[in-house]
């Protein structure tokens, strides 16, 4: 793929990538890699100067945006910017309605996106006056409701504290868990050590490593060179790896049990 932001340079430079059906994958980056440019390409929001996309058999360019919803389905790293209904439950019912879904199907789609995303309790609220955090959920839940295989997260933790990261992303695990495809656009590595088992590395619109989270941490220099702070362990393990600590190690547990193996650490 091939894609220039007109008056700028290229954001997609040689961009050949293919994601499988179940993967959690993350796309990770600093700003201007390239990484909300290939995620916007994948649900037909952008049409790629040279190449194509094709998501479940279907170029995008030979459909509409709402016509790709059915199959992929994006959260805007803003959710404010995807609300406007008066309450949680007519927000998450407004896509599967405008996508021609019976009542019937309507109510047990979203009934399921508010379960998954632990909003049944809220529903009757006005989306805009609650929490950040809840934000997400309700934006995400709006795009479950559609019922996607495929789903695209831009971001969807920032600006939000360690409970609500927690509390989101268990959900958003157990999406996953239900065979749906997840793809991860974040700058935060240690989603990337705790949820990811891909990450393909982006940096001037190119991949630049497209491999399992263990081989990225032990390159510690390529996510450097893309802007990407590694996570404290991770530069932990490099210190320590003239001792015989593995460089890939990907959680505080993994390298309090490479400490403890090794015995003349402590």
């Amino acid at each position: 793929l091939r894609y220039s932001y007109e008056g700028r340079i290229q954001a997609l430079v040689e961009v050949n990538i293919d994601i499988r059906a179940g993967e959690f994958v993350a796309i990770v980056g600093g700003n201007g890699s390239g990484k909300t440019t290939l995620a916007k390409a994948m649900i037909g929001l952008l049409k790629p100067a040279t190449g194509s996309v094709t998501v479940a058999g279907k170029r995008t360019t030979a459909s509409t945006v709402a016509e790709l919803a059915r199959t992929i389905g994006y959260a805007y790293q803003n959710p404010d910017h995807q609300l406007f209904c008066a309450t949680v439950e007519e927000e998450v019912a407004f896509g599967p309605t405008n996508l021609g879904y019976p009542p019937a199907d309507v109510a047990r789609k979203v009934e399921h996106a508010l379960e998954s995303m632990k909003l049944a309790a809220i529903r009757k609220e006005p989306p805009l006056s609650l929490s950040l955090g809840n934000r997400r959920k309700v934006s995400i839940a709006s795009v479950i409701a559609m019922d996607p295989r495929v789903l695209v997260l831009d971001e969807p933790t920032t600006g939000l504290d360690a409970d609500d990261i927690e509390d989101l992303m268990s959900s958003i695990d157990a999406l996953n868990a239900e065979g749906r495809t997840i793809i991860l656009i974040t700058h935060d590595m240690r989603l990337v050590a705790n949820h990811a088992r891909r990450v393909v590395v982006m940096g001037s619109g190119r991949i630049l490593l497209d491999c399992d989270p263990k081989g990225a941490f032990y390159d510690l220099q390529v996510l450097k060179s893309s802007s990407l702070e590694p996570p404290t362990v991770a530069i932990l393990a490099h210190r320590l790896s003239a001792l015989g600590v593995r460089k890939d190690v990907l959680t505080p547990d993994e390298l309090v049990m490479q400490l403890f193996r090794g015995g003349d650490f402590l």
